[in-house]
């Protein structure tokens, strides 16, 4: 009962329309309790629908850019800063583990680290990997008006 109220509480902060269950014998039926979250993923959701837009790149890792948890995270963290993307949104899962589970299904893609542009999934550290290694992710950020500072170590080279 303590877990269902937390969940209403939480999706009514995040703006969710909630019934109220009907309680029987002291008890939440397993239907009222089991459509309580449904409606916290349906908020849910959309809490990470807008997430994923405020910034043109959002990332949700294990860990913070300062302290990555895991090598994946830290990977992708690495290659960001390569390309000079420092002002970026980081969302630390460990600490959340509604968040970490509603990211998976929001992005219907199973690990973490989630790397989005724009709004947009991209993929996890393996894809960023790949972007990196052929070049894509260059021309992924010059849509988002960043500049990868690959460009420029390019040039410097060059001038030499």
């Amino acid at each position: 009962m303590n877990t269902l109220f937390r969940s209403t509480l939480q999706c009514l902060q995040a703006g969710a329309v909630v019934c109220r269950p009907k309680v029987i014998g002291g008890y939440v039926p397993f239907a009222a309790s089991a459509r309580v979250r449904q409606l916290c993923a349906v908020s849910g959701e959309k809490n990470l629908a807008e997430i994923v837009k405020k910034n043109k790149v959002v990332v949700f890792m294990k860990g913070t850019p300062a302290q990555p948890m895991c090598g994946f995270s830290n990977a992708v963290v690495q290659i960001l800063r390569m390309h000079g993307v420092d002002n970026y949104a980081s969302y630390n899962v460990l600490e959340d583990q509604e968040l970490r589970q509603g990211v998976k299904a929001f992005s219907n893609w199973p690990t973490i680290p989630q790397v989005f542009f724009n709004g947009e999934f991209v993929g996890g550290c393996d894809i960023l990997l790949q972007m990196h290694q052929n070049g894509d992710l260059v021309e992924e950020l010059q849509k988002l008006g960043i500049r990868s500072a690959l460009l420029d170590a390019e040039m410097d080279e060059k001038s030499k």
